[in-house]
């Protein structure tokens, strides 16, 4: 069975005051939820079940997705009673005995599920990330100076960088051991368990992917999707 875990449980507070009345997940993106565009990729990569943390306005995302027979995949729901950070739920769910996938609720991209989780498999490490080359552009001219006893002789100066970054793509793999580093019913962010992880001698490793990849949780990320899924569409959701 492969078996998926969706976090949905967030206020989305960049979006609001879209987020006032809708969780984030329940998004608009051209015209479906962006969380009903996971779904379906979900199913057509051969996942058998989903389980979807909720939270904020968990009732509206249960109530849409009810028990995913109308996507022909098994849907059901963990909510959280108090925040327990991005992964800390991962401790209080059920039957995670086998190697799983965990992503967030508001990630478009045409990444291969199926393939990041049976690499991970195969790799037999505790976790796997999914990421994504991401350059940023500063616009201000940044100095460099003297490592040593003057911190104020410029030693090179360079105008306008651009940096570039492996960052997260929100999208995870777990082999079941690494629920054992997060402490049960007990708030924990995905940055600390890695860290745990590794400082535990755990093999954490990369995916590197070049698919297409946006997180809607800002205004300008959301607006850019907007365009992108009616661009990429046959790619997103190829399936009639």
């Amino acid at each position: 069975m492969r078996r998926a875990v969706i976090l949905a449980g967030g206020v989305g507070t960049r979006l609001r005051p879209y987020t006032t009345v809708l969780p984030k997940p329940l998004m608009p993106v051209g015209d479906r939820p962006i969380l009903d565009i996971v779904i379906r990729q979900l199913a057509r990569c051969g996942f058998n079940r989903v389980t979807i943390a909720t939270g904020y306005l968990a009732e509206l995302i249960e109530a849409f997705f009810a028990d995913g027979s109308r996507y022909g995949i098994q849907i059901d729901y963990f909510r959280e009673d108090e925040p327990l950070g991005t992964v800390g739920a991962l401790s209080l769910i059920d039957e995670l005995d086998h190697d799983f996938l965990v992503m967030n609720g508001d990630v478009l991209t045409d990444l291969d599920y199926r393939a990041l989780l049976e690499r991970h498999c195969a790799g037999g490490q505790a976790a796997t990330i999914a990421s994504h080359r991401r350059e940023v552009q500063i616009s201000l001219g940044v100095m460099q100076f003297d490592s040593g006893t003057d911190d104020t002789e410029v030693t090179g100066y360079v105008e306008k960088p651009t940096l570039s970054y492996e960052v997260s793509m929100g999208v995870y793999c777990f082999a079941p051991r690494a629920r054992d580093y997060i402490p049960r019913g007990q708030r924990l962010d995905f940055p600390d368990l890695v860290l745990r992880l590794i400082a535990a001698g755990e093999k954490v490793r990369a995916w590197r992917s070049q698919d297409h990849w946006l997180d809607i949780g800002r205004h300008d990320d959301y607006e850019e999707a907007q365009e992108a899924f009616e661009r990429l569409r046959h790619t997103l959701l190829p399936d009639p």
